[in-house]
């Protein structure tokens, strides 16, 4: 089956589940980008841009990407490699004088993989709680005088510090301030027409604002993300719109037909170069990029936390994918959501295009324990629970024999596998009820009248019985 009937289904479905887990977690705004083979397929936000005052978040806006950055830093690194100016061998001390001996002899790769062992974010990390401003080049310069956590070579170990560093080498090799070299040699050529090196800058550019949790005063309040990071803008400064940001890291798969490095340092950056060993899962660092995933549905991409944003890209180069979702709270489930748009994709690749009579199928459904979605996949129709962080996980399959006949072909042993499912049609001719086994499912808006209904008698009953 060509690719493009599954993954045409896929994109149906993957807006239909962000905008329920943004109804079920009560998240601000997102918005969610997906390229294929260099080509924009989906570009869709959900939510408010300020909750303050409403103002609907658009595909448009431009969010705070954070540790993006690192990887725009990273690729204009490997450019400046591929014209010999400098090698992934070079210590650090070769560009940028001042600095402590051990994180001078720190290599340009070591600083790249996280294993300079240079410290996280020096001895004050406020400007990630919004207590500080970010560090400018002195502030950064005087923490690079201090020895370093580790020795260089240790051990994977995250840095913004050794990123920030990145950024004073670009500019002693280069000669030219980080933010403007980085527009004209890497966004620029990149075709990416919405992205800042730091705070944005372009006037009447739309920007999303940040919000807070809602604990610990029971309510989101604006954390507005607008404060310019200085000389950490090489590891967390970027703000993009995510359709920028999917297409950026589309460009860096070693397959992209468009991209402004080669493909052998492509390569080089997004092959697994540190295991990160005290992860539960399996988890590495290339150069500039977290790596990660099983086969062919590997990927490599990169994660942001900037106060009052949450994002997070993933690039599948062997199925031409690239998955951005940028969310404007600290507690934005970016990682949750790239998962399961990946899970969606990959069950869709697995089972193709909706085929046969169930195909015809698909739509919410509610009952007192929520909603469900069915979601036609294949010659099957999924019972999908669309609060769940991988929806199609374990889902039972129905498998139509007639346009409104069906039974429950495949489920686990607790739901209902071999009994009857069937749509239910009103006196108009369209489906009001859906029956999967002895389970009864309706409209939102019917199971809302309903439980209005039950919960009026109830409250009638009560007042009676208190009268009696």
């Amino acid at each position: 089956m060509p690719m493009q009937d599954w993954l045409d289904a896929a994109l149906a479905y993957v807006p239909r589940w962000i905008e329920f887990q943004m109804r079920y977690t009560g998240q601000p705004g997102c918005v969610v980008a997906i390229d294929h083979a260099g080509r924009t397929v989906l570009d869709r936000a959900f939510g408010v841009a300020d909750l303050t005052t409403g103002e609907a978040l658009t595909p448009g806006h431009r969010l705070r990407v954070a540790s993006h950055s690192k990887t725009f830093t990273a690729a204009g690194i490997m450019r400046l490699r591929e014209r010999g100016l400098l090698g992934l061998d070079d210590g650090a001390g070769d560009f940028v004088d001042g600095l402590h001996p051990d994180v001078a002899g720190a290599t340009i790769g070591q600083l790249l993989s996280h294993s300079a062992g240079v410290a996280r974010d020096g001895p004050d990390s406020g400007q990630f709680f919004d207590r500080r401003p970010y560090l400018g080049e002195d502030e950064l310069r005087a923490d690079l005088r201090l020895p370093p956590a580790l020795p260089a070579g240790v051990r994977f170990k995250y840095s913004n510090h050794g990123f920030g560093l990145l950024g004073l080498v670009i500019e002693a090799v280069t000669d030219r301030p980080y933010a403007e070299w980085i527009r004209h040699e890497v966004i620029a050529p990149a075709g990416l027409d919405a992205t800042d090196p730091d705070a944005p800058a372009a006037r009447g550019a739309a920007v999303a604002k940040g919000h807070s949790g809602p604990l610990p005063l029971g309510r989101r309040v604006v954390v507005p993300g607008d404060n310019p990071a200085r000389a950490m803008a090489p590891a967390a400064g970027f703000a993009a719109t995510a359709h920028d940001v999917a297409r950026f890291f589309g460009q860096l798969s070693p397959r992209a037909e468009r991209s402004i490095l080669s493909p052998a340092s492509r390569r080089e950056m997004t092959r697994p170069h540190r295991r990160d060993r005290d992860f539960s899962g399996e988890r590495h660092y290339g150069l500039g990029v977290i790596c990660g995933g099983p086969g062919d549905w590997s990927w490599f991409g990169h994660s942001g936390s900037f106060q009052g944003f949450l994002s997070r890209t993933i690039v599948i180069p062997d199925q031409d994918l690239a998955v951005t979702v940028l969310t404007n709270a600290v507690d934005g489930p970016a990682q949750a959501w790239t998962d399961g748009i990946a899970h969606i994709l990959r069950t869709f690749a697995q089972g193709g295009a909706p085929d046969g009579p169930g195909a015809d199928w698909g739509g919410r459904w509610w009952s007192l324990w929520g909603a469900v979605d069915l979601v036609p996949v294949g010659g099957g129709v999924f019972v999908a629970a669309p609060a769940a962080p991988l929806p199609l996980l374990d889902a039972a399959e129905i498998r139509a024999y007639a346009p409104d006949e069906g039974v429950v072909a495949t489920a686990h042993g607790f739901l209902s596998p071999g009994e009857p499912a069937r749509r239910e049609r009103g006196p108009d001719g369209a489906v009001q009820a859906v029956w999967i086994g002895g389970a009864k499912l309706v409209s939102e808006a019917s199971l809302a009248a309903e439980m209005e209904a039950r919960d009026a008698a109830r409250v009638d009953q009560g007042a009676s019985a208190a009268t009696a």
